[in-house]
C-alpha cells in the first residue's frame, strides 16, 4: 500500500438515489441539531419537532459526539492506526481521522455511508495528514461481506493487523435486536484478534418519555428507530473485553472535563468500547 494520504472512493454495488430535500433525513437533522449548514427545510423542521419534545437533544447528540473523539483518542494512544467508521454521517470537524492522525499521524482509515450527501461531501472534507490515509465506501453498512472486500479498504486498511471498527449512532436505525447483534458480530467476525468495536446507540433508560417523543417523531417522518435498555446493548459486546467503565451512558466513558457536570437525564445514547481477544 502507498505510503502518501490519498482519497478514493467508489460505490460499492449501490446506485445512489437522488437526493430529496422535501423528506427529512437521519444525518442532516443530526447535523442541524449539532449546529451544521448541511441540512434542508425538511430536516429543519423535524429536527425542531424532535427539540420541542425534548429540548435537551442537543446536549445528548453533543455528548455521543464527544464520546466518538474520546474514545478513538483511547485506541489510537494504545496503538491503534487503522479504523472502519460505518455510518460516518455528514462529516463535521473534527472528525475521526483528524483524532487518530492527531495521535498517530501515518493512521488509516475508511469511512461508509449510504447517504448521497454524505457522498457529495466526503471528497472535499476527509483529507487528513500527509503520512495518513483515507478512503470513503458509499455502501450499505448492512453487507460487512462486500464493504471488506471492497478494492478502496483493502488498499487502505491491512486486514491481518487490528482494526478498531467504529458504530456510531447508528445501529437504532436497524429494528430487529437479532440482526443488529448479528451485524456487529459479523464485521467483528472478519476483522483479526487485537481489533477493538466502539458503538453507541440510543436508549430512552435515563429520561423515558421525552425521549420517546424523539423516537415516535424520527418514525413519522419515515426514519424508524429502535430505543435499547442497557440490558438489550450489553449483547453488542459478547466475546469481547469491555474496557473500563463498560458499557455506559456516553458521557460517562471516560470523561475528560464538562461531560463530569452533564445530568443522565440530558442523555439518551448508551456507549461502550471492548477488545476482541
Amino acid at each position: 500500500m502507498p505510503d502518501d494520504m490519498t482519497w478514493t472512493h467508489r460505490p460499492l454495488a449501490y446506485k445512489p438515489p437522488e437526493i430529496d430535500t422535501s423528506i427529512a433525513h437521519s444525518a442532516r437533522v443530526y447535523d442541524y441539531i449539532l449546529g451544521g449548514k448541511d441540512n434542508y427545510p425538511s430536516d429543519r423542521e423535524a429536527a425542531d419537532q424532535m427539540l420541542a419534545g425534548w429540548p435537551n437533544l442537543r446536549i445528548s447528540m453533543r455528548e455521543n459526539r464527544k464520546f466518538m473523539h474520546r474514545a478513538v483518542q483511547y485506541l489510537a494512544e494504545q496503538g491503534i492506526d487503522q479504523f472502519l467508521d460505518i455510518g460516518t454521517g455528514i462529516p463535521t470537524s473534527p472528525n475521526l481521522h483528524e483524532i487518530a492522525q492527531g495521535v498517530i499521524p501515518g493512521a488509516r482509515v475508511v469511512y461508509v455511508d449510504n447517504d448521497p450527501i454524505v457522498l457529495a461531501h466526503a471528497g472535499a472534507r476527509l483529507t487528513g495528514t500527509p503520512e495518513g490515509r483515507i478512503a470513503y465506501i458509499h455502501a450499505d453498512m448492512n453487507d460487512p461481506d462486500a464493504i471488506l472486500r471492497a478494492p478502496e479498504l483493502t488498499d487502505t486498511l491491512d486486514l491481518d493487523r487490528p482494526v478498531a471498527l467504529s458504530i456510531i449512532a447508528v445501529l437504532q436505525f436497524v429494528l430487529d435486536d437479532q440482526k443488529a447483534y448479528d451485524l456487529v458480530k459479523h464485521y467483528l467476525q472478519l476483522l483479526p484478534p487485537g481489533s477493538f468495536l466502539a458503538m453507541s446507540t440510543v436508549t430512552t433508560d435515563s429520561s423515558p418519555k421525552p425521549i420517546g417523543t424523539v423516537v415516535a417523531e424520527y418514525t413519522k417522518r419515515g426514519m424508524p428507530a429502535r430505543n435499547r435498555t442497557k440490558v438489550e446493548v450489553q449483547p453488542f459486546f459478547d466475546g469481547l473485553q469491555l474496557v473500563e467503565p463498560g458499557v455506559t451512558l456516553v458521557h460517562k466513558w471516560r470523561p475528560a472535563g464538562t461531560e463530569k457536570d452533564v445530568k443522565d437525564s440530558d442523555v439518551a445514547m448508551y456507549g461502550g468500547v471492548a477488545l476482541k481477544p
